[in-house]
């Protein structure tokens, strides 16, 4: 079971306690009465996406005992114009870098993350389109 606790913090703000001990402050725009203390919550389950992604192909990455320097996930989204306005499409890219990082194998990382093992895509999948695409070294990967 996974658990988190969000109080009141004023005005438009909201402090998060995960189960794992972590807070983090959510806070709304200053034009609907927040004092932009935090991110938006919206903006969190952006990086949630990322964050869990990124997590996996690292992992998957090691497991394959492929050198990299670096890995991002950048993730935009695009949201309903009614309400709710929830997420209808993910854009997401996987950058990589490192010498001699092998594609086929952050190809592969990234197939096994966005098909089996990132739970934060699997939520958003049932609702919504998921894209992507990779870049080594700046290079996009076909």
């Amino acid at each position: 079971m996974k658990e988190a606790l969000v109080r009141w913090a004023g005005k438009m703000a909201f402090e998060a306690r995960t189960g794992s001990g972590h807070t983090v402050l959510m806070d709304a725009r200053r034009e609907v009465g927040g004092e932009d203390r935090g991110p938006r919550p919206t903006e969190l389950l952006l990086a949630a996406l990322g964050g869990c992604t990124g997590i996996d192909v690292v992992s998957i990455l090691q497991k394959m005992r492929v050198d990299f320097d670096r890995v991002e996930v950048a993730v935009e989204a695009d949201e309903r114009e009614e309400h709710p306005r929830y997420f209808e499409r993910f854009r997401m890219v996987y950058r990589v870098f490192g010498k001699d990082v092998p594609a086929d194998k952050v190809k592969r990382a990234v197939e096994l993350s966005e098909t089996r093992y990132c739970s934060v895509a699997g939520l958003f999948r049932h609702g919504a389109e998921i894209t992507y695409r990779i870049e080594i070294n700046g290079e996009p990967v076909e």
